[in-house]
């Protein structure tokens, strides 16, 4: 939660199609992950994803969010230079009248204290029973 410790008050927004494909970032997200607006937009999403991460952290949020639900996880995510950051994510599903997909908002917090983000994360790892974490993360 911004504001608390270990979190800055800082929201990276972004936008993708139903495929993952970005659509929309905000300067904040551009700003964080180092890469331009031009460099983001019409590319997957996972361009900023880490290596460290597992599959089925992702594999369990695209089943949620795909069926309309929101997911929420402590990620950490790679910037064009190399360099991680973690956030703290919630993506959300954009319904049409039909209950169907149509795109897909995320909002995410960015973590500033490593210990706490690693501490977070293995909490995580925990409640979602992730098998295959990288050995350092």
């Amino acid at each position: 939660m911004p504001g608390t410790s270990g979190y800055r008050q800082v929201t990276l927004f972004s936008e993708t199609d139903i495929h993952g494909t970005i659509t929309f970032v905000n300067d904040m997200f551009c700003l964080v992950s180092k890469y331009t607006r031009e460099e983001l937009v019409g590319k997957p999403h996972n361009i900023v994803r880490h290596p460290d991460m597992p599959k089925k952290l992702f594999q369990l949020w695209w089943s949620a969010i795909k069926k309309g639900e929101v997911f929420r996880a402590i990620v950490k995510n790679r910037a064009k230079d190399g360099s991680h950051y973690w956030v703290q994510a919630t993506i959300m599903p954009v319904l049409n009248k039909h209950n169907e997909v149509i795109k897909y908002i995320a909002a995410r917090h960015l973590i500033t204290d490593e210990t706490k983000a690693q501490e977070l994360y293995r909490e995580q790892v925990k409640l979602l029973r992730l098998d295959e974490v990288a050995s350092e993360v």
